[in-house]
């Protein structure tokens, strides 16, 4: 990576339109792939080593190769973009300036599949983005690129459809099979898997899931190349990523960046550091699901296999930075309370789980908790983590064992004032308050 990387920003005016968007080179990628067959497609995407950008980095190309291809039933493609995860608000960033480039590459996903529909999901509470969303693909169906139209305009037999759905505004909603029930107008629990989406998904139709980000890369892929698409950023996990970066630094926000940048250089080259100059303490590298760095780690490469090295991941590459003056304990329990908040209740480590952590970390916020209390939250997390239909339960237990595990002086000093309050308790017989505290001091 270069000492100064570059950040990318939009400097076209009315770029989310479709003219504009055509005036630079919009839709070629998807009319040049219309003379290949849908295997020369797929590999193409393999090739390029496109990851997932929804959180699991699993391999693109190979995930469209799970969709049967002798199959004469439906199939279908459903673009994630519940983007619930606290840390990430990058997927709005592209219904809002690039609607089009998403549109393109779920034209290009179901050719290259042969879907019949791809199924846009946004979360509720995005009323904005809808909209936004809905007036590019109304666009898209005026024009003739989308539906019945296509066969006019790029004069080939292939056909399909585009919807947005609205969602329900829940956590769990981003969960895949979660996704698929709530497009189906059921309640959003988590499917058991197997049958696969690939095998069993919408409407018990074949079905690909993708996030919002990996379906709109793919067609710069196609447009550049695979091979030059590969050597962007880190060789494990190529290409660029939607950083988006909150809490303490000068400059949060959005920034499209090559992948491996490392997280020091992220913080200080790009978002203008840290206000007041103040230390960095802790910092959530992919939105609060994944297990926390200290501000001694800054220097890992920001990508999916240098992070697994060091016990935990890319995810939506939501980084949150936290200062010197930050409270652990309190943006843990903040953390904790959000997990058993969303928890559908579907399974009982979860359900259970979740809400043991919570009442365990409001007793050591305020003060209320024993030495013991700091193992007991360790083992409900070993209890939720890999016990649970969906990783809901993972998300839960990730942050928490991370926070305790790094940060365990924080929740010691806690339970130390606990401590004072019970020799005290000891030495007059009954039970201490902060003014007999005092007092006897």
């Amino acid at each position: 990576m270069a000492e100064n990387p570059k950040i990318i920003l939009p400097d076209i005016p009315n770029y989310h339109k479709l003219e504009v968007y055509k005036q630079h080179g919009g839709y070629e990628s998807f009319k040049k792939i219309l003379t290949w067959t849908k295997d020369q497609v797929i590999d193409e995407v393999k090739k390029s080593n496109l990851r997932g950008r929804g959180g699991a980095c699993f391999p693109t190309g190979l995930k469209w190769s799970f969709m049967p291809k002798d199959d004469s039933k439906p199939k279908y493609l459903a673009i994630n973009g519940d983007e619930s995860e606290p840390g990430s608000f990058k997927d709005r960033q592209i219904f809002e300036s690039n609607p089009h480039q998403l549109i393109e590459g779920i034209l290009i996903a179901n050719y290259a599949m042969g879907n019949k529909a791809g199924y846009i999901y946004i979360r509720g509470e995005y009323h904005k983005w809808v909209t936004l969303m809905q007036d590019a693909v109304d666009e898209a169906y005026v024009a003739g690129l989308v539906g019945p139209k296509m066969k006019e305009t790029f004069g080939t037999d292939f056909v399909t459809d585009i919807y947005v759905h609205k969602g329900a505004g829940a956590y769990i909603c981003g969960e895949e099979t979660s996704l698929m029930n709530s497009l189906e107008g059921d309640r959003a629990y988590p499917r058991v898997k197997p049958p696969f989406p690939a095998q069993r998904g919408l409407w018990g139709m074949p079905t690909t899931v993708n996030n919002i980000e990996t379906i709109a890369a793919v067609p710069a892929i196609i447009k550049m190349g695979p091979e030059n698409y590969a050597k962007l950023g880190a060789a494990g996990h190529p290409g660029t990523l939607l950083y988006g970066v909150s809490g303490h630094v000068n400059k949060p926000g959005v920034y499209e960046l090559e992948t491996g940048i490392t997280l020091r250089s992220l913080i200080y080259d790009v978002c203008g550091g840290v206000p007041g100059g103040k230390k960095v303490k802790a910092v959530i590298p992919g939105g609060s699901s994944m297990p926390p760095l200290t501000g001694d780690e800054l220097d890992i490469n920001m990508d999916e296999e240098s992070l697994k090295q060091i016990g935990t991941h890319i995810g939506t590459a939501g980084v949150m930075v936290m200062d010197e003056d930050t409270d652990i304990v309190a943006v843990t329990l903040r953390i904790a309370h959000f997990y058993h908040h969303e928890s559908c209740g579907q399974c009982t480590p979860c359900r259970e789980g979740c809400g043991w952590l919570e009442k365990i970390l409001k007793r050591l916020v305020k003060s209320e908790a024993s030495s013991q209390d700091l193992d007991l939250l360790l083992s409900v997390c070993d209890n939720i983590e890999g016990n649970t239909i969906c990783a809901l339960g993972d998300a839960a237990a990730w942050p928490v064992r991370g926070f305790v595990q790094k940060f365990r002086s924080d929740f010691e000093a806690r339970v130390k004032v606990n401590r004072s309050f019970q020799s005290l308790n000891v030495v007059h017989g009954k039970r201490a308050t902060a003014s007999n505290l005092i007092t006897t001091l």
